[in-house]
């Protein structure tokens, strides 16, 4: 193993005039992807998004601020007393769903796993292509009107309740019902 000498790996990209590096300013850190892939699913909740992901809580705590700030998750109140919010993507966030899907296809394929949800055209039952289009229909399918369904790979007795609730066909955006009294 051969051991590099240097510099440590900075915060930004500052010396890149390019704009995957301004996106990965925003998006490259470990965890942020899995994130937004949570809140596309319709995860809104911190103790639901820490039960899905597995997240150290100051991690969580961290990309939540840092996604809101940069504008892809909006934070709303649902709750006074005890004041508790929920993370809504927005239209940044919706934006990246191509992307989000993309590499997780990529990764599928590059990496021979088994396939863990199927995407679908909400309309007509038809798997998204590639980019997220509808072959059938000859459209590229807005995420508000994808289905996602369980796949052969997906573990049919996961542990915590999101998991357990993709294991039933439902629309991307759709909100988890969840236990009030457990967000924050």
């Amino acid at each position: 193993m051969t051991k590099v000498v240097g510099m440590a790996l900075g915060k930004d990209y500052a010396t890149q005039e390019c704009s995957i590096a301004r996106a990965l300013e925003v998006v490259g850190e470990r965890w942020t992807l899995l994130v937004i892939r949570d809140a596309l699913y319709g995860v809104r909740r911190y103790n639901d998004f820490l039960a899905h992901l597995g997240i150290p809580r100051a991690v969580l705590a961290a990309r939540l601020q840092a996604l809101t700030a940069e504008g892809i998750l909006e934070k709303r109140r649902y709750q006074e007393s005890p004041p508790r919010d929920e993370y809504v993507p927005t239209d940044r966030a919706l934006a990246l769903w191509p992307t989000v899907r993309s590499l997780g296809r990529w990764g599928r394929e590059q990496f021979d796993e088994p396939q863990l949800r199927y995407f679908r055209h909400a309309d007509c039952g038809t798997e998204l292509g590639w980019y997220g289009e509808c072959p059938r229909c000859a459209v590229v399918v807005p995420v508000g009107d994808v289905l996602v369904e369980p796949g052969p790979g997906l573990d049919p007795n996961p542990a915590d309740p999101i998991s357990r609730a993709l294991l039933k066909p439902r629309r991307l955006l759709q909100p988890f019902e969840s236990d009030p009294a457990a967000g924050q």
